[in-house]
């Protein structure tokens, strides 16, 4: 964009130079990277009025409809669908939009729903009156919506912002169509978390490999623990079970072949995977389908519980003031022809509907991908990292930084089982599935559902 172009946005937003650059999260020098938000069409968008919304961000400056071509600022508002119910990342959140509204006079409508609720139901709420941004994931669950034209494409938007993130969210936010759809916002590892101060109270030892798992196992039950945290009432924790055990059993690619259904569930290399967990089950806190992911987290937060495989986002469970007290290690190696360099580390971001784009969507979607906004977020949330490979990490904390290394130095990175394959096969025949195996332990079982089931889905 040349100065004359980047003149021409600021008289059509109405916003002043130094405003413009602080939505857009650069300062002077940036300028160039300034999104082309010239294609704009200038349109004020009243906002949702969804019975589900629970917050309305707010702050001086919020304007009553005023548009870019109304002057002064952005103005008006856009309706944004967010899962985010718990406390810690929606109040994260909150102050993310209270930002955005602070710089750009744009209010944001956002319309909580509980996550389960809203994952559930994402097709029907994406084919009824969806609010204009929403909450999502990247992978084949942002492709399937896609392919379905329920999502608005955004390609110009990224054309603002595309040399600020690295190759892979690139690729990730982008569908089967070429087109992006998919703004990344932060991403997490999945591995096992546990309290430092516990592990050198008792003087326990990382373990790098399966054997050394079960040993470390065993050695908490002596103890009076339960070793592995456990809670699967919402039905997709297991998954991240399955996923680590298959990647370090088969490698990422076979993995990767299963999820799309190159492979076959009943493969004996699948029935080995459930083997092993079988095996591990008496590890785990019992009766995990009566417990939640909190309620398991809090297991390990109160030292009732010796780890817990989880994603990054337990430390959300944490008390502040512990907050340091809480590490992790990768899941151990089981087969060292396979080794443990892959990684599931999902990436969560935003999607436009169906509605398409408004000045206040772009506007906030181009705020969103920005550092200071991902920055902003994690001060009130430190349990994930930025995804914009310029945000400035220097005041990570330790867990944070271990995060990076971990990611960096994966040579596969998976999404996680329901992001990695159809969504009309992962909630409604996989979480079933891993369910009932986790009640009655039956490989044969549970193999042979799956496969009769994806056969009928991946046609």
């Amino acid at each position: 964009m040349t100065g004359s172009d980047f003149d021409a946005l600021l008289r059509k937003t109405g916003m002043n130079r130094r405003s413009m650059l602080r939505l857009m999260g650069m300062g002077v020098a940036g300028a160039a990277a300034v999104p082309l938000l010239s294609s704009c069409t200038g349109t004020s968008n009243g906002g949702n009025t969804s019975a589900t919304s629970t917050s309305t961000a707010s702050a001086a400056g919020s304007a009553t409809g005023g548009s870019a071509a109304g002057g002064g600022q952005v103005g008006g508002s856009v309706s944004f669908g967010s899962n985010l119910s718990d406390e810690v990342p929606k109040k994260a959140y909150e102050a993310v939009f209270a930002k955005f509204t602070e710089q750009s006079g744009t209010t944001v409508n956002v319309n909580t729903v509980d996550h389960n609720s809203f994952q559930e139901n994402i097709n029907n709420y994406l084919q009824g009156s969806p609010d204009e941004l929403f909450t999502w994931f990247a992978g084949n669950r942002m492709q399937f919506f896609a392919e379905q034209g329920l999502l608005t494409p955004i390609d110009d938007v990224w054309a603002g912002f595309e040399d600020q993130y690295s190759e892979g969210f690139i690729n990730a936010s982008t569908a089967a169509d070429g087109n992006k759809y998919f703004v990344p916002f932060y991403n997490y590892p999945w591995a096992f978390f546990y309290r430092k101060s516990l592990f050198e109270e008792k003087g326990y030892e990382v373990p790098t490999t399966l054997d050394e798992l079960k040993t470390l196992g065993a050695t908490m039950q002596a103890d009076g623990l339960a070793p592995i945290a456990f809670g699967d009432k919402d039905g997709w924790p297991a998954m991240g079970t399955f996923d680590y055990l298959n990647m370090r059993t088969n490698g990422y690619q076979f993995h990767m072949d299963l999820m799309a259904h190159k492979e076959a569930w009943t493969d004996p290399k699948v029935k080995t995977v459930f083997d092993t967990w079988k095996g591990l089950l008496p590890l785990h806190q019992s009766d995990p389908l009566g417990r939640t992911w909190q309620e398991a987290a809090q297991s390990m937060v109160k030292k009732e519980a010796g780890m817990y495989l989880l994603g990054m986002f337990v430390g959300q469970q944490m008390p502040t003031e512990e907050y340091d007290d809480l590490d992790f290690f990768a899941f151990p190696e089981i087969d060292s022809t396979i080794g443990a360099d892959a990684v599931e580390a999902p990436i969560d971001g935003f999607l436009a509907s169906s509605k398409g784009l408004t000045d206040q969507s772009r506007a906030l979607l181009t705020y969103l991908a920005s550092p200071e906004a991902q920055l902003q977020y994690l001060g009130g949330d430190p349990s994930n990292v930025a995804a914009n490979k310029t945000a400035d990490t220097s005041g990570y904390s330790p867990l944070q930084k271990k995060a990076v290394e971990l990611i960096s130095s994966a040579k596969n990175i998976s999404q996680f089982l329901d992001r990695d394959t159809r969504p009309d096969f992962a909630s409604p025949v996989v979480i079933p599935a891993l369910q009932q195996f986790l009640k009655d332990g039956d490989v044969d079982s549970v193999t042979n559902s799956l496969e009769d089931q994806a056969k009928t889905i991946f046609v």
